[in-house]
């Protein structure tokens, strides 16, 4: 027999996503969505304030992308939830199973000037796979699982619902939902042979594998394919991780000569956008691996595109059953590369200079950082030297603002890095360009008791817009920032703790003084302002 759940809209909606796996709620308080505060703390459900509702959002996403299920913001009414787009937008172009649950101005008065009325779904339509008003208590359970369904239905994403007053309030009843009811998308099996055999048969063959291998779980089977095929495999996104750094077909520095070299280059789970040239890679031919229709490439034609289900189709690559090329050569030529430039990296990650070079902080943290700590970047210029120096040791440990690019996403990503992971070592990387939309969230990370480590770049510019404005036209405008901004003494004045380094001796103590805090330490790094990345 189907259970029953009855009560105000807050416990029917806890009641649903409890069932899809939600384990905390992330929000900004707003008296529009009370009823949904009163069942987490009646339910003693983990609920994790902000002091911004992007921070909220940016918390659900981080729970949702390490943990590969949805994670919940709740905002309130009108900015509460216009504050939080950003957040949606970032979770659309990630493709992480958000939901967002949002407060709304009373149905039966509207039109007459409520407090915060305004129609959210116009704007959050585009950024959202399915956004929905429900009138009714009765309606909500199965309207949260209908889009829970739909948020955890590859190409996942995010999903938004607004209730309006008197349905939140209002009692009611209605079936329990039964949980994720989720079938795997199968590839066309003929589209699958003939992208192992074009690997299987190329010269130089290359993986470029991004966040949906990590999103599908289908870390394992990536490796396996890689090996039994023996394919060099570079990553991006939360792909980062996926192969080890010590693993013989991971690679990272020689991507410019593997990409220019390949005959054949097969992009996983990553769209073909502007971090892989669109695609275009020369005379190479191109296989694309999505995990839904919807994720082929409109722009280009390759030469073929299996979609579907990223195990199944990693898997049924490892096990190609017809002739195979031998790769050793190819990728002992890209090893010989990719050691030439570790080499040259590590040069620059010992460099003495003064002021410090973003390099060097970052060959310091490679000393300090654990296997499965979480490394966040937050940031232009500096997080983009992280993506060249840092190489994640194991999948889920990487996560950057992805290919919409939004700043501000650092202290929500804390957050939720830090309630998924309570034990790990949890770092931020933030230039001091992004240091000015989320900092103010540190408190929120001393009130709860929520310890990271903030390292920011502090060259007291936007060196991303600069240096190339002063390129192009021999001169730059609304680009510098306060230099040398004391922005430890922010965070200790948040309840926090930190300090400002400005030689490249005094990295390594202040790293390990960071790490040993137990509250939220921000190192204040004081970087060459004309040290541009290249």
């Amino acid at each position: 027999m189907t259970e029953r759940i009855e009560g105000h809209g807050g416990d029917l909606a806890l009641a649903a996503l409890r069932a899809y796996g939600v384990r905390e709620m992330f929000t900004l308080s707003g008296g529009h969505v009370f009823p949904l505060y009163d069942a987490a703390h009646k339910a003693d459900f983990p609920l994790y304030d902000v002091r911004h509702e992007q921070s909220a959002v940016f918390a659900a996403e981080a729970v949702a992308k390490l943990q590969r299920r949805p994670g919940l913001a709740v905002l309130t009414a009108g900015p509460g939830v216009t504050n939080g787009i950003s957040g949606l937008t970032s979770a659309y172009f990630n493709a992480s199973p958000v939901l967002v649950l949002g407060g709304r101005a009373p149905q039966f008065r509207w039109g007459s000037g409520s407090l915060q009325e305004m129609d959210h779904l116009p704007l959050v339509a585009p950024v959202t796979k399915h956004a929905e008003t429900v009138f009714a208590a009765d309606d909500i359970p199965r309207a949260v699982a209908a889009a829970l369904e739909t948020a955890l239905t590859p190409h996942r994403g995010p999903v938004f619902l607004d209730f309006p007053l008197e349905a939140i309030f209002s009692t009611g009843d209605a079936d329990a939902p039964a949980g994720p009811t989720l079938a795997p998308i199968e590839a066309d099996p003929d589209e699958v042979a003939t992208a192992a055999r074009l690997i299987a048969g190329a010269a130089r063959p290359v993986i470029v594998a991004g966040s949906d291998v990590y999103a599908g779980d289908a870390v394992d089977a990536l490796r396996a394919a890689a090996e039994a095929l023996t394919v060099p495999v570079f990553t991006n996104g939360m792909g980062r991780g996926a192969l080890p750094p010590e693993h013989p077909l991971a690679f990272a520095k020689a991507r410019r000569v593997a990409l220019s070299g390949a005959d054949v280059v097969v992009v996983v789970g990553t769209p073909l956008d502007f971090r892989l040239s669109f695609g275009d890679f020369g005379d190479a031919t191109v296989v694309h691996i999505v995990d839904a229709p919807s994720q082929r490439a409109s722009h280009l034609q390759p030469a073929v595109s299996p979609a579907g289900d990223l195990r199944a189709i990693l898997t049924a690559l490892a096990e190609h059953p017809g002739d195979r090329v031998d790769h050793g050569d190819w990728v002992a030529q890209l090893r010989t590369a990719e050691d030439a430039a570790k080499a040259r990296d590590a040069e620059e990650m010992a460099a003495e200079t003064d002021p410090i070079r973003p390099a060097r902080i970052y060959g310091e943290l490679r000393k300090v950082l654990a296997r499965d700590a979480v490394t966040i970047g937050d940031g232009g210029d500096f997080v983009s030297y992280a993506g060249r120096y840092l190489e994640p040791a194991e999948p889920g440990t990487w996560l950057d603002p992805g290919p919409y690019g939004c700043l501000g996403t650092g202290m929500g990503y804390a957050m939720g890095a830090r309630v998924t992971h309570p034990d790990r070592q949890i770092c931020v990387l933030m230039g001091d360009g992004a240091a000015g939309f989320s900092l103010m969230d540190v408190e929120s990370l001393v009130r709860q008791k929520l310890p990271v480590v903030i390292v920011v770049g502090n060259n007291g510019i936007w060196g991303l817009e600069k240096h190339p404005m002063r390129a192009m036209y021999g001169y730059d405008v609304a680009a510098d920032l306060q230099p040398e901004l004391r922005y430890d003494q922010v965070v200790t004045a948040l309840g926090g703790a930190g300090e400002t380094v400005a030689k490249p001796t005094d990295l390594a103590p202040a790293l390990q003084r960071a790490f040993t805090a137990g509250v939220p330490y921000l190192l204040n790094v004081l970087t060459d302002p004309t040290d541009a990345y290249p």
